[in-house]
């Protein structure tokens, strides 16, 4: 495995020359950049590539020595918090995504608010908003100051199990397909086909609370609270409510996740190459990687947010002459509407009533949601795998000192 820009490789000497120490049979040594580390890390001798094209210059260069008895400044280099020691359990992985789940979604929340909202297909002369921050000042102006966050709660509790089990699992199976589609080197097929798996069990999770969620983030909820909101699903609509999206979630999930972890892997190897704990690099990476999966996939969260809200304008207008005059827009469990369900009829009536731009409704907010969304995700697991790995690994040099 490579760490830190080391990367391992087993050298069998049949022979060596008078030059070279006979010690060297079988020595495990390193390369970085060209030079050669022997198995305590210690310099060797320089190695250029265009020097090996010939036995003599390869025996003028390379110069072993007796090694040194291993210190704790040399195995250091030994810590690889990106592919985590063998003995650290997956719960690692875990914590430290719970933590960035939670934080993401509690300090984006407001803009996801307003996201919702500007996606509404018909939207009251209350709730229409020229941009975000306009959208914040109306909502703080005429509702109060903590609408933007109404429904936080049910939000914080889904997102820990949720990104606990995204980030186990994308880390998991990130590794293994790497190693049957691309022994030794980083895959982008393997990262993408691991964050679409990741993405099945993160949605299976949250879907339940993003419907709660974007029902209560609607202009002119009819719900006290998210208990109320709950209950009041339950017994209008069934628990299939809770999950009348989740085809529709996934269909947008899939290759958002997938665009999103191949462009922040990539995105890594430019700025990160040698996979260090490096918070600038996280950010960056983070940030671009959710804006551009963000801005593709926005038709498919407009659909979503339908479904999930059940909007009643929209509903309604399946049914010519249903809504009556004066008839909030609401969302369809509160006036006892019919649903809309599928991707397809939610396509239908998206295209229906407001055309082709209807589909990008909210893009902005979307992005502008995405972009800090993701960065915070990525910089805070990262950071938290990062302490949790270093304090282990000290553990276990600390016990190893004691035996002695």
């Amino acid at each position: 495995m490579e760490a830190n820009g080391f990367v391992s490789r087993r050298v069998d000497t049949p022979s060596v020359d008078a030059g070279v120490a006979a010690g060297a049979a079988g020595a495990d040594i390193r390369w970085l950049g060209g030079r050669i580390l022997d198995a305590t890390e210690g310099f060797v001798g320089g190695l250029s590539p265009p020097r090996i094209t010939a036995e003599p210059d390869f025996t003028a260069v390379l110069q072993l020595r007796a090694a040194p008895e291993p210190t704790v400044a040399a195995t250091e280099t030994e810590i690889d918090y990106e592919g985590l020691p063998q003995g650290v359990a997956t719960s690692t992985h875990m914590l430290a995504g719970a933590v960035a789940g939670i934080m993401e979604h509690c300090l984006m929340y407001p803009i996801d608010c307003v996201k919702t909202r500007m996606q509404s297909l018909q939207p009251e002369p209350g709730a229409r908003y020229r941009n975000v921050m306009d959208a914040l000042r109306q909502i703080v102006r005429t509702e109060g100051v903590w609408r933007p966050v109404r429904g936080l709660n049910v939000m914080a509790i889904g997102a820990g199990p949720a990104h606990a089990l995204y980030f186990a699992c994308y880390e998991k199976l990130k590794f293994s397909l790497s190693n049957v589609v691309h022994p030794g080197a980083n895959s982008h097929f393997a990262n993408g086909m691991a964050g679409c798996m990741a993405t099945v069990l993160h949605d299976a999770i949250m879907n339940p609370a993003e419907v709660v969620k974007q029902r209560m983030q609607m202009y002119n909820s009819p719900y006290r609270g998210v208990s109320d909101c709950v209950g009041s699903i339950w017994r209008r609509e069934g628990p299939g409510a809770f999950y009348r999206s989740y085809t529709t979630q996934l269909t947008m999930n899939v290759p958002f996740q997938a665009l999103h972890f191949m462009t922040y892997e990539y995105l890594q190897e430019l700025l990160n190459p040698h996979r260090q704990y490096n918070p600038s690099s996280h950010v960056i990476s983070g940030a671009l990687a959710g804006a551009i999966a963000a801005a593709a996939t926005t038709p498919l969260d407009v659909c979503k947010t339908l479904l999930n809200t059940q909007e009643a304008l929209a509903v309604h207008a399946e049914v010519p002459g249903a809504l009556g005059v004066g008839a909030s827009v609401g969302t369809a469990s509160a006036t006892g509407g019919r649903h809309i369900s599928g991707l397809g009829e939610a396509f239908r009536t998206v295209y229906r009533m407001g055309g082709g731009a209807a589909f990008f409704k909210g893009v902005q907010a979307r992005i502008i949601y995405q972009m800090p969304s993701t960065a915070i995700s990525w910089s805070v697991y990262e950071f938290f795998k990062y302490v949790i790995t270093k304090r282990q690994y000290e553990r276990r040099l600390h016990h190893r000192d004691g035996e002695k």
